[in-house]
């Protein structure tokens, strides 16, 4: 699998749609479904891509190392169909965090349009890589994000 484009934005304040951070995906011939766009599956793949990108960019290493996000649960909402050769704007942006678990957005959209042809939301747990234990996001993991902020 190809990686993704550089992201674009402040990954240390993907808060909302305006703050996203953002990479560009072109659809290629092994995207597309026998409907002649996008597989559904494609967008979670690219969903995927940009949060793991996400978190490998503000991360450090040896937190890398030592924690794993997976996914619980995936809400995906299709409105707009992509074709092979068009690119869409893929942003992912945080939400809520409770205890190991964190909301994050995914919309992904042409460039310049109004509607998304794909919305994703994702409930991601924070595991323990050695122990593969859920593990509580603390305030270090939030700053990262922007979520808290530390002076």
């Amino acid at each position: 699998m190809r990686p993704p484009a550089p992201l674009s934005g402040d990954p240390s304040a993907a808060l909302s749609f305006e703050t996203a951070v953002m990479t560009v995906r072109t659809a290629e011939a092994g995207d597309i479904d026998e409907l002649g766009h996008v597989n559904n599956a494609v967008y979670l793949i690219w969903a995927q891509d940009i949060a793991t990108a996400h978190w490998r960019y503000v991360a450090p290493p040896k937190m890398q190392e030592e924690l794993v996000w997976v996914a619980l649960r995936h809400e995906i909402d299709y409105r707009d169909q992509v074709v092979e050769g068009e690119s869409v704007e893929v942003r992912t942006w945080l939400g809520r965090a409770s205890g190991p678990r964190f909301i994050r957005n995914v919309d992904i959209r042409k460039p310049g349009a109004a509607r998304f042809s794909a919305k994703v939301e994702t409930d991601w747990c924070l595991i323990d890589a050695k122990t593969r234990k859920p593990k509580r996001i603390g305030p270090e993991i939030l700053a990262l994000f922007g979520v808290i902020k530390t002076d």
